[in-house]
């Protein structure tokens, strides 16, 4: 299934490292700002994703400034491995969000990956970034088949700040 511009996003309904529930972040209203980031990670497994994840972590500020308000890294993960992941990684701003279903995963339109060596789980999504608009709706999305070729978080935040500045639209949904 793909996710288009302006529909409205799937409901996420999960757990959070360390308590609470993706509810709680109020994703999708523009709350602490305009737009909100999901981020759709592989998993403890892979070395790109804890770059990224890093990254984003350290950059939560800067995101805010961009009018990014919420941000959120979800995975298929267990809840032991999404801890690792927070703890291993050492994310102190990022709440990581777990235990994503299939048909979840489908439902936002990530391509999934079956295991081909020791370390990854069974199956898990490959990457994914969702932009929310603050009614709840797809602003802007980039899924990979492959951990490789993410959007840099500089040309997101350029992005955003050009849409909000300008009052851009959503595209691609036509």
């Amino acid at each position: 299934m793909t996710l288009l511009p302006t529909q409205t996003a799937p409901d996420l309904g999960l757990e959070l490292v360390g308590g609470g529930t993706t509810d709680d972040l109020n994703l999708g209203t523009g709350a602490d700002g305009h737009f909100t980031l999901v981020v759709f990670y592989r998993g403890l497994h892979c070395p790109i994703c804890r770059k990224q994840l890093a990254e984003i972590d350290k950059r939560i500020e800067d995101l805010q400034a961009a009018g990014i308000g919420r941000t959120v890294a979800v995975s298929m993960e267990t809840a032991e491995r999404s801890t690792r992941v927070m703890n291993d990684w050492h994310l102190a701003n990022l709440p990581v969000a777990y235990g994503l279903s299939e048909t979840a995963a489908r439902s936002w339109g990530l391509n999934l990956s079956r295991a081909i060596k020791d370390g990854e789980p069974d199956l898990f999504n490959e990457p994914g970034i969702f932009i929310l608009d603050d009614d709840g709706t797809l602003f802007w999305s980039s899924t990979a088949t492959m951990p490789f070729g993410r959007p840099s978080l500089d040309d997101i935040m350029a992005g955003v700040r050009y849409a909000h500045d300008h009052d851009y639209p959503a595209r691609g949904a036509a």
